[in-house]
């Protein structure tokens, strides 16, 4: 089959690698349909994150079961899934507690031997655990599909920072960040009934689907004059809910400096660079709570897709490229140079 490899930074090549089989009665073998490119593949595209030359890549996906192993109840041959970012068994501490993420069976695609997202075929360790079933009939509908592959991971991760925040009906939420994440978190926020959304983002193309998915104020400011702005559109206070989505110093910075006293910071960003920029005397003397992580997007997967099959939420927006698997390498670059926001990967 093909499959996209990361050989060095900046070198992705969709090549020819074996066909996935099942090998343990756990596993299913999904024949994807739909993948993307995440923002966090950036990292290890421009050589952040170390990766072994060869090694595949891409953590979402949606599609047809193909085979299964002979312990799998949860799925059969032809059922129409979505797999999470990460595979978990389902039945560990972890799992039963809703952190799929710190599954003691778990892991990430394109970890070193398994098979990554941006491919024909995968297979999944513990699909009961980790697959979710879809419609049927959604294999057939385009948006629908793009709207369903977002629960693999931006639209969870959005989620899970929109909770950690403490996003609620009557709130001011403040996301900071216009990726595909923080996007997703400005829907997720308005889900969640917040009054008022503001939405700190400097690309036009992006802040106006934030408002388009709730947002009710832009801030196109960054450092300090960020933090005046939304403490302006506050009455001084700053914000109840304050969503991290970027990861870097300044911007966990501007989150502290936003979040109105007994606030909560929900960060999702993956952290990179040399600092966190958080001072805990001033998150100590005023209050602020910190929560976030990786999400366990599998958990929210059920709570999130009756409202996307719907139409209550669409977060397919977020995909504003498309490429078949052989452009896989061409969408990279187009992330890397912004000239895209979320590319989508069709098979």
């Amino acid at each position: 089959m093909r499959a996209t490899t990361i050989h060095a930074p900046f070198d992705m090549r969709v090549e020819d690698v074996p066909e996935p089989v099942v090998q343990l009665p756990t596993d299913a073998v999904v024949r994807v349909l739909r993948a993307c490119i995440c923002g966090s593949d950036l990292w290890a595209y421009r050589g952040e994150a170390a990766r072994q030359p060869g090694q595949r890549i891409g953590h979402e996906f949606l599609g047809i079961v193909e085979g299964t192993g002979s312990e799998v109840t949860g799925v059969r041959r032809g059922d129409l899934v979505v797999a999470p970012f990460m595979w978990s068994d389902g039945v560990c501490d972890y799992c039963t507690e809703g952190l799929t993420t710190s599954c003691e069976h778990g892991g990430f695609w394109g970890a070193v031997g398994y098979d990554g997202g941006q491919g024909e075929a995968v297979r999944v360790p513990y699909a009961d655990g980790t697959l979710v079933q879809l419609p049927a009939d959604a294999a057939s509908d385009e948006h629908l599909l793009s709207a369903l592959l977002t629960l693999s991971d931006v639209m969870g991760t959005g989620h899970h920072a929109a909770l950690g925040a403490g996003a609620r009906a009557g709130a001011t939420v403040a996301v900071v960040g216009d990726g595909a994440v923080g996007l997703c978190a400005v829907l997720a926020a308005k889900r969640l009934g917040a009054e008022r959304i503001i939405a700190l983002g400097r690309h036009q193309v992006r802040t106006d689907i934030a408002r388009r998915f709730g947002a009710t104020d832009v801030v196109a400011e960054r450092g300090d004059a960020a933090i005046e702005a939304v403490r302006e559109l506050t009455r001084g206070q700053g914000a109840h809910a304050v969503i991290e989505a970027v990861g870097t110093e300044q911007s966990m910075s501007t989150a502290v400096n936003i979040t109105r006293d007994g606030g909560a910071i929900g960060f999702v960003g993956v952290p990179h660079g040399s600092g966190t920029g958080l001072d805990l005397s001033v998150m100590f003397d005023r209050n602020i709570a910190l929560r976030g992580g990786v999400a366990p997007v599998r958990t929210y997967i059920p709570q999130l897709l009756p409202d996307i099959l719907d139409g209550t939420i669409d977060p397919s927006p977020v995909f504003d490229l498309t490429v078949g698997l052989e452009g896989v390498p061409d969408g990279y670059k187009a992330m890397d140079q912004r000239t895209a926001l979320k590319v989508l990967v069709t098979n």
